[in-house]
């Protein structure tokens, strides 16, 4: 049962990100000034001290990211899942997480603005279904090292040319340890 509770979070992580990532209701084409920037990710090999083993994404997911400018990956190091978005330009189709997880039915906290031991700020939030409950964050970087919890500041510095990408979105999310008890 454990593993398939494991295989449910994966999925509803997955499928969260990705319709944050997505709007596919927008059909045109947002490249800025006629090109988009096109640039192969550089996926990290370790995420906050602790090694990444990527995971497959599933057909239905490819799917999902048909026409999404940029690259998606999903990792694990062991206890948390990591999803990361690589991002080529500014685009509308690019949601927070936490609109998708409420679109798959979980009950979210309130978010919040964490800081980690190393001093990088993540919007969190605690997401909750039947199934399970999760802790998610997530946050932006450009490629000089600036970060974003705002999905919408983000956009703006983007369009703006305030920020220059590709971009990085990390998206984060452990179980929480009182889900699945009664």
């Amino acid at each position: 049962m454990r593993n398939a509770q494991r295989a449910v979070v994966q999925y509803a992580l997955v499928a969260a990100c990705i319709c944050a990532a997505l709007a596919p209701a927008l059909a045109r084409n947002e490249a800025i000034g006629g090109a988009a920037l096109h640039a192969d990710p550089h996926w990290p090999s370790h995420f906050q001290g602790q090694m990444l083993t990527e995971l497959p994404l599933s057909a239905r997911e490819a799917v999902f990211l048909a026409g999404f400018p940029g690259a998606v990956a999903r990792f694990t190091d062991g206890e948390r899942d990591i999803v990361m978005r690589w991002v080529t330009q500014p685009t509308r189709r690019l949601h927070p997480a936490e609109d998708c997880y409420r679109g798959l039915g979980y009950s979210l906290s309130v978010s919040r603005i964490v800081t980690d031991s190393s001093g990088t700020r993540w919007r969190c939030f605690d997401a909750t279904s039947k199934q399970d409950g999760r802790e998610v964050c997530e946050q932006l970087q450009d490629l000089e090292g600036r970060r974003w919890t705002d999905v919408s500041a983000w956009y703006w510095a983007a369009l703006l040319e305030r920020s220059r990408g590709p971009w990085l979105v990390t998206t984060a999310s452990v179980t929480r340890p009182s889900a699945g008890t009664d």
